[in-house]
């Protein structure tokens, strides 16, 4: 029972990390390309708050589950497929750290120019094509870490 249990958290916790990204990506996205002020400022808002709601709680749980889940199942921390998602994951957080950052400044800036009747300013374009080119790369080292898990390959 504590096997299944920890593997259910673990999967609950890299699918929160899979579907919040995917998720916060699509709606700012969107909201972006509308051009309006209002619905970016309104959709930054909600991306921050679910940022450190979900994909901050799944951040930390995720080592915890897979630490204890590779104890449970007698895996060593060692193992190369094991080492190999440690990386991505590490890859993910380090791109992932510096969007939160820049959502929270895209939030300011929208609501600042919303405040003011102002267009948004440069600033904010230049945020925000960094924050879509960190997307990629820490999407991608998820959507790795998920394979890894499923196919546990020798290495």
């Amino acid at each position: 029972m504590y096997y299944f249990a920890l593997k259910f958290l673990h999967i609950i916790g890299a699918s929160v990390l899979l579907g919040t990204g995917a998720g916060i990506a699509f709606f700012m996205l969107l909201a972006h390309r509308t051009g309006n002020i209002v619905a970016i400022a309104a959709t930054a808002r909600i991306v921050v708050i679910a940022d450190f709601v979900f994909t901050a709680s799944a951040v930390v749980g995720q080592p915890l589950t897979g630490i204890l889940l590779a104890r449970e199942v007698g895996y060593s921390l060692g193992e190369g497929w094991i080492v190999l998602s440690i990386i991505l994951y590490i890859v993910t957080g380090l791109f992932w750290l510096p969007v939160v950052w820049m959502q929270m400044e895209m939030r300011r800036l929208a609501e600042n120019a919303m405040r003011n009747g102002m267009p948004l300013p440069d600033r904010y374009y230049t945020l925000f094509r960094w924050w879509f080119a960190f997307g990629f790369p820490a999407f991608a080292a998820v959507v790795a870490i998920f394979w890894l898990m499923i196919a546990r390959p020798g290495m």
